[in-house]
């Protein structure tokens, strides 16, 4: 899905959307994703564990912020080894056809698992197609048009504009952002909004190339966001899960003026990053099977 971009300033900045400009990371999975993964993969027989594993997985851990179809895999994969789900005796199949098409497929999205299930028929890839459009249907009803960004995210992006070209950068289907920025009234402050049938976070920050070094910053709230950044040598500014409003504060009252003054790599970039490592962990709380 080609997208319009034009450079217009000698900055740029990329911003996550889900979790990091608006506050519905927490919404969307707990009420949207986690009850369609229980629904449409049989998972009601050990559904308490499924929603701790898949809420570790998709907010409270490094792995925040991935891409639906690697994070449902990732999902499967600690379902397997949690001691509780193997004494109920409910087994937990990885579909390996989702495996190798995630490994093989960079827009990882409906459009290109339609495409796959139109050409193969797959009963699992139909499934997971299933799935992925229920989870957008349960967002569009339960998420709508209510959802306000953080506090200070409309004021940074006022602070900025004009000074850098803006660019959401998301692994959100794009109709999905496109409405969510629009209702806010942050549209306007934006160059371009590229969702998940654009791409990678990867390429879709690649319009860094057009800048000087140290002249293009990725906001964002989960690693995803960050090796981003480092595979286009952007800058990071990270949104600290649990600490969104304290961030969207730190980043207009100083990260902002560092960036646009040349001052942000270095010792500043750092403090943010080691800051940030510290508030996800790795290991979930509970014990996993060796």
């Amino acid at each position: 899905m080609p997208i319009d971009f034009t450079k217009t300033t000698g900055f740029l900045v990329g911003v996550d959307s889900d979790g990091c400009a608006f506050d519905t990371m927490e919404l969307k999975h707990k009420e949207c994703f986690i009850p369609n993964i229980i629904h449409h993969w049989g998972l009601k027989g050990v559904s308490k564990y499924a929603r701790e594993v898949a809420e570790f997985v998709n907010l409270y851990s490094k792995n925040r912020g991935v891409n639906r179809f690697p994070a449902l895999v990732e999902v499967f994969r600690l379902l397997q080894r949690r001691p509780e789900v193997v004494a109920r005796g409910v087994k937990i199949d990885i579909p390996e056809v989702l495996v190798e098409w995630i490994k093989q497929e960079t827009k990882l999205g409906n459009p290109a698992l339609q495409e796959y299930v139109d050409r193969t028929n797959d009963p699992l890839m139909t499934k997971a197609l299933a799935w992925s459009i229920d989870v957008n249907k349960t967002i569009d009803y339960i998420v709508g048009e209510g959802v306000p960004p953080f506090p200070m995210v409309r004021e940074s992006m006022q602070k900025l504009q004009g000074q850098a070209d803006i660019l959401v950068v998301s692994a959100t289907p794009q109709a999905a952002l496109e409405k969510e920025w629009a209702n806010q009234d942050l549209a306007q402050y934006v160059q371009a909004i590229c969702g998940q049938e654009v791409g990678s976070k990867k390429e879709s920050l690649s319009f860094a190339k057009l800048y000087p070094a140290n002249h293009t910053l990725m906001i964002g709230d989960a690693p995803g966001d960050y090796k981003a950044a480092q595979a286009n040598e952007a800058l990071f500014f990270p949104i600290n899960p649990g600490d969104e409003e304290a961030s969207w504060q730190r980043l207009f009252d100083e990260g902002i003026d560092k960036f646009l003054n040349l001052e942000f790599a270095g010792a500043y970039q750092q403090e943010l990053l080691d800051d940030f490592d510290s508030h996800l962990p790795v290991h979930p709380p509970w014990k996993q099977l060796d």
